[in-house]
């Protein structure tokens, strides 16, 4: 059985490194970005990031949408495929977790931070457009909601936005290297969840592939890497991870 071939190929590594992107999420009720008729693309138009900086109409309007959004991201919660990603972690058998996504779920599920790398940032937090520094969301949504308040930092002045990348923001220098030694260094990616067409990110697999690492696709639909694999599966993330795993 493929679960079988997975499971084997797991028990097999000895330095993998599990890629998502945002099918595995989905399975928490989080929407996608690109899906006809359901992603968050068909309702909202994307902020790019230099909007974001010029146009204080924009900086509310997207934070207007983060406090729409919240509902639904706090009331998410891991699923089976993050708790058997989590559970590859605990064992040892993976390194690190690349995401493309920005909700947390993979520290929330177990995942130590620092074998976290956020491609994409995290939402659950903001930080200084100017100095970096940390803010959290609590005391800008109480200011924001009360009168639209936009966020200023208190240490240069600087705009303050989610710690995530928007449309036309550089991606970050510091993960996308630790990304790259990860996959340089890992006998098997495992692709959870991602369509593979967002680059420079969607580049990790090839990049493992082209080093001799082994290649696994667990996606619901097929994706242009799929050629290149040793197992491809387009099934449910959380019943086929949690199955390889074990997990009742």
């Amino acid at each position: 059985m493929s679960i079988d071939h997975l499971r084997n190929l797991l028990a097999g590594a000895k330095r993998a490194v599990v890629f998502t992107g945002a099918g595995i999420s989905t399975e928490s009720g989080i929407p996608d970005f690109r899906s006809p008729g359901s992603g968050l693309w068909t309702k909202y138009k994307p902020i790019y990031f230099d909007d974001f900086v010029n146009s204080e109409d924009m900086r509310r309007e997207s934070w207007r949408r983060k406090f729409a959004m919240e509902g639904v991201l706090e009331s998410a919660r891991p699923n089976r495929g993050h708790l058997a990603i989590a559970q590859l972690v605990r064992r040892g058998l993976v390194s690190h977790v690349i995401t493309q996504n920005i909700d947390n779920l993979h520290q929330d599920s177990g995942v130590p931070d620092e074998q976290v790398i956020e491609l994409h940032g995290n939402n659950s937090y903001a930080r200084c457009l100017g100095c970096h520094e940390r803010y959290e969301i609590d005391p800008i949504r109480v200011a924001f909601l009360r009168d639209e308040t936009l966020p200023v930092c208190d240490q240069c002045g600087g705009m303050i936005k989610t710690a995530t990348i928007s449309f036309g923001q550089g991606m970050p220098e510091h993960e996308m290297r630790r990304a790259q030694e990860a996959v340089l260094a890992c006998d098997l990616l495992l692709v959870a969840g991602s369509s593979l067409v967002v680059f420079p990110a969607a580049g990790f697999p090839a990049m493992a592939k082209q080093n001799g690492a082994k290649l696994v696709i667990v996606n619901r639909e097929p994706t242009d890497l799929d050629d290149m694999a040793d197992l491809v599966l387009n099934a449910e993330l959380g019943p086929t991870l949690g199955a390889a795993v074990g997990l009742n």
